[in-house]
């Protein structure tokens, strides 16, 4: 049940919290109203004047009301200075810097309440939250943030983990979380310019069609490789050892085989064969090929042949 208000009643902090969070939920004006013992027109015209209902942060709108009274009432006192919490930081910049970068998530893409979930981890010392936590912060459902991590966790950037000392769980962001998310991209670009090269060969180069096609190719396969290019130097002798290996093997080879032929251990081999399938441009004009054995092949790339060099050259063995 929620306790009414007294007519003309102002909209304070927790009101205005709690808005934002109903509004992240999709509840109407209507019912946030209701809930809150106030007109509906009070409540639409305070989102309307800060920010609209995909916009609307509770910090920014508390500080331009109080500049309006301000300049309606110059002899209103300023709010003192916040309180700082750890490490000397005002809660209050933090908090509106959360939800200033959850508002950039938000227009690159991500689902508003999954950019307030991430831009709590990452501005959380501890880098750790956990349900309830995020419910707390967020102002929101358990339901909201099962969501929203769900999205996260299907875009590589959250991961989930057991708290040793209790039955919950607590989600994190790890130390490589960027250089993944970094490597997806580089990978889908890889993808659109296979594709776009597997449509040249379809429509011919010289085609209206295959020229627009072989012109994406070109773009996406550059952006591609200045992505791979991210990689340090170490890293992409690793790769091209590996695949020199197994050239030179002329047979599948497992992880573990690779090790003992090269003196290398076992995780050094293994990070060299996940990057190679993460940055194939690297290793172009062959790419690796993984076996259901749990071996590793090489193949050429499909592109450097076009259908008819193919037939030509199996004819041949």
């Amino acid at each position: 049940m929620h306790t009414a208000r007294m007519p003309g009643s102002r909209l304070n902090e927790e009101d205005r919290r709690r808005i934002a969070s109903w509004l992240t939920e999709g509840r109407g004006y209507a019912e946030i109203a209701r809930r809150l013992g106030r007109q509906t027109s009070t409540i639409s015209r305070e989102v309307a004047r800060n920010g609209g209902p995909g916009g609307y942060r509770a910090a920014p709108a508390q500080q331009a009301t109080e500049r309006r009274a301000r300049r309606r009432n110059p002899a209103t006192p300023s709010r003192p200075p916040a309180a700082t919490g750890a490490y000397g930081r005002d809660p209050e910049a933090v908090s509106a810097f959360a939800e200033g970068f959850a508002a950039l998530m938000v227009q690159i893409g991500i689902p508003r309440m999954a950019g307030r979930v991430l831009a709590h981890l990452i501005t959380t010392d501890s880098g750790v939250l956990t349900s309830a936590d995020l419910v707390r912060q967020l102002q929101v459902s358990p339901a909201s943030v099962a969501k929203a991590i769900s999205y996260l966790e299907g875009q590589d950037v959250v991961r989930r983990e057991r708290d040793p000392r209790r039955r919950r769980e607590r989600y994190l962001i790890g130390d490589d979380v960027w250089l993944r998310t970094w490597t997806a991209s580089a990978r889908k670009n890889t993808l659109w310019a296979d594709t776009a090269r597997r449509g040249v060969e379809i429509f011919g180069a010289a085609t209206p069609a295959g020229a627009r096609l072989n012109e994406m190719a070109r773009f996406f396969a550059q952006v591609s490789a200045d992505m791979a290019g991210s990689l340090d130097q170490a890293a992409i002798g690793d790769i091209l050892t590996v695949l020199a290996a197994l050239v030179h093997a002329g047979r599948p080879l497992t992880m573990e085989q690779l090790a003992t032929a090269l003196g290398w251990q076992p995780d050094r081999v293994a990070v060299a064969l996940r990057d190679a399938g993460r940055h194939p441009d690297i290793s172009d004009p062959v790419t690796l090929q993984p076996i259901e054995s749990g071996a590793y092949s090489v193949t050429a790339r499909r592109h450097r042949l076009t259908a008819a060099q193919r037939e030509a050259l199996s004819g041949h063995q």
